[in-house]
């Protein structure tokens, strides 16, 4: 088992910047991807970003160079920075982690991000 647990959302104004961040526990050491995904109202949950242990990144295509994300792999946790923000990066934002050789797979309870002026 692994718990993640958010921070960092908030409102932020266009073009402002945010960054969220990520803390594991648990089952720390089997943990594999780490990364971030969102919703957005009434669509599906899409990839923002994710980073394995080795540290390949993978980056959704809407991120467009405005997002980094970043690892710790001593602490376990996950950060997103986020500029550029426009008001269509409104959701909420989840963060995730899987295993090594395992198909299971965790989400923390998400965080609101609301860019609006």
């Amino acid at each position: 088992q692994v718990q993640l647990v958010e921070s960092g959302g908030g409102l932020v104004q266009p073009g402002g910047s945010l960054r969220l961040s990520c803390a594991s526990s648990g089952n720390i050491l089997s943990i594999n991807v780490m990364g971030w995904y969102r919703q957005i109202p009434g669509q599906e949950r899409e990839l923002v970003a994710t980073r394995t242990k080795a540290g390949r990144t993978e980056y959704g295509d809407f991120v467009k160079g405005r997002f980094t994300i970043s690892r710790d792999n001593f602490k376990n946790t996950i950060d997103l920075q986020m500029s550029g923000l426009e008001p269509e990066d409104t959701a909420v934002y989840y963060c995730y982690a899987d295993l090594f050789a395992s198909p299971a797979a965790y989400w923390g309870r998400g965080t609101q991000v609301t860019v609006s002026s």
